[in-house]
């Protein structure tokens, strides 16, 4: 039996002699062990065109107006217009349809704005609802309400106008109550629906009781887009009423773009008139031709 000594020294041998290991290639095929073969790819870089962004194109200067000089430009006398307008309200009553008239202006984008009102001859709605902020109680408030006047006060009527209680058509404030409509700052309730009171549009007055006859049958407009738009007339209007309205705004506008300056010129374009449920029309500022077969007086009352 060998010493103890000599068996220990032996097995101090086999722990320190270096252990063989089995290659992968001399015992497993590459192609059953492809999770232990590290492949490298070299990087690529794609180098492209730059994506062109498409600019879009300036506006002009002006807006875009039809050249009504050409021959094949239609254009109608004002009878040929009523007589196809009203062929698309047939069956519609006469005080539910009106015609609508729009002036396109030659006029620069950043030009100054054409705003007012006007008193039409042959009114298009006379049944106005108005309110006007006055004194409580006072002299003033008897006369607005003699006149006409469905509501009338200044802090009962700001309260209201608060409440979204907005049942009037036209507002009128009178000069000693102007201070308290601009403490009341209603200007962003009443401003987008256009009654806000001012004395460019004559609202802020003295005469209240006058200030409401005048404004019981007049019209706004305003231009936007460089086009004057607003009703001009019903249905049972004859051919004759519907020109005298057309006039009056004409002259009135016309007069409004000779004030304005050189720098920012405008001028009347062209005129189109509409109707509720009808086409827009465009008018050549002809009455009626005498080839007309048709008359003013067919053009007049119920169809």
């Amino acid at each position: 039996m060998a010493p103890i000594d000599r068996c220990m020294a032996s097995v101090a041998k086999l722990s320190l002699a270096p252990t063989v290991r089995p290659s992968i290639s001399s015992t497993i095929p590459r192609f059953l062990a492809p999770s232990l073969v590290q492949t490298r790819h070299a990087s690529v870089v794609k180098i492209g065109r730059k994506k062109q962004v498409k600019k879009s194109k300036p506006l002009s200067k002006d807006f875009k107006r039809h050249k009504l000089d050409k021959a094949d430009f239609p254009q109608f006398t004002l009878c040929e217009a009523l007589r196809i307008l009203r062929a698309y309200e047939v069956g519609k009553p006469p005080g539910a349809v009106k015609y609508e008239m729009h002036i396109h202006l030659k006029t620069a984008r950043n030009g100054p704005v054409i705003k007012s009102s006007i008193r039409l001859p042959n009114p298009v709605q006379s049944d106005w609802q108005i309110a006007v902020i006055c004194p409580e109680g006072s002299d003033i408030a008897n006369a607005a309400v003699a006149a006409g006047a469905k509501l009338v006060g200044e802090e009962t009527l700001f309260q209201a106008i608060r409440d979204g209680n907005i049942a009037f058509d036209r507002l009128i404030c009178h000069e000693l109550s102007e201070k308290k409509l601009q403490k009341a700052q209603l200007g962003k309730i009443l401003g987008p629906k256009g009654l806000m009171p001012s004395a460019r549009m004559k609202t802020v007055v003295k005469d209240v009781a006058k200030a409401i006859r005048d404004s019981a049958g007049s019209s706004d407009y305003r231009e936007r887009e460089g086009a004057v738009r607003m009703a001009i007339g019903q249905l049972a209007h004859s051919p004759e009423q519907l020109k005298a309205n057309i006039e009056a705004v004409m002259k009135k506008l016309r007069a409004q773009c000779a004030e304005i300056s050189e720098e920012n010129p405008k001028e009347v374009h062209e005129v189109i008139l509409s109707t509720t449920n009808g086409p827009g029309i465009s008018l050549n500022g002809k009455f009626r031709n005498l080839t007309e077969e048709i008359t003013p007086q067919q053009l007049s009352g119920p169809m």
